[in-house]
């Protein structure tokens, strides 16, 4: 890694995205420039806390980052930014279609965010009634991607 490569506030939202949905609890990044610490907030749930201290900047200076989520109750909800795919590989059959039945660890696409394949899963048992989103296309954190019943 080079050492010398800025992050920028956007890099830092991208990665805090990836960290809260994964099963990651913790990411500790440090260089002779700056330390990186995205920490799970207590219960693992909402949001996360994290250290970007500038090599020369006051330690603990913590931030809170709440989780974005959908209005609709019934959607799978993008976990983070990124180009959406409905299914692993081009020219692979999708994830899901419309009409099947889903359980909470389905996988019903993933989320291409910063070269890495994030897996989106269906979060509850239902069946697929909509896919909102075309494939390849980009999405923001907390977009409706499918619709289930």
């Amino acid at each position: 890694m080079n050492e010398d490569l800025p992050l920028t506030a956007e890099d830092v939202a991208e990665i805090a995205a990836i960290i809260e949905a994964s099963p990651y609890r913790e990411l500790d990044l440090s260089t002779r420039r700056f330390r990186l610490r995205l920490a799970r907030a207590d219960g693992g749930e909402a949001g996360l806390t994290q250290e970007w201290q500038w090599a020369g900047a006051a330690p603990d200076a913590a931030v809170s980052a709440e989780a974005e989520h959908s209005a609709d109750p019934d959607a799978v909800a993008a976990p983070l930014p990124g180009t959406f795919y409905h299914a692993p590989q081009p020219g692979a059959l999708p994830f899901v279609t419309v009409g099947d039945d889903v359980g909470p660890e389905t996988v019903v696409g993933i989320v291409e965010t910063m070269k890495l394949m994030n897996p989106v899963h269906a979060g509850r048992a239902g069946t697929v009634a909509e896919v909102l989103v075309p494939n390849a296309t980009m999405v923001a954190k907390g977009q409706p991607l499918i619709r289930l019943a």
